[in-house]
């Protein structure tokens, strides 16, 4: 891990997996919206090492609401 990006999609990718185990039932159809919200962790790692810093914030950003969507619901 050698950007700032690296860490922040690993950390949040770490905290997603926390969530998961911890305030869900861990049925097979949220896991589904996690692994999208881990792909768009993906995603925005390679646009910020790419130089695109404020479409991966805002891929950062989605990621995370997107989850916690996903726990409320």
């Amino acid at each position: 891990m050698a950007t700032f990006f690296d860490v922040i999609t690993v950390a949040c990718f770490i905290a997603m997996v926390i969530t998961f185990f911890q305030f869900t039932n861990r049925e097979t159809k949220i896991l589904l919206h996690f692994i999208i919200a881990g792909m768009v962790f993906a995603i925005a790692n390679q646009v910020g090492n790419g130089g695109g810093t404020i479409l991966a914030l805002i891929l950062i950003f989605a990621g995370a609401g997107y989850v916690g969507l996903m726990v409320r619901r």
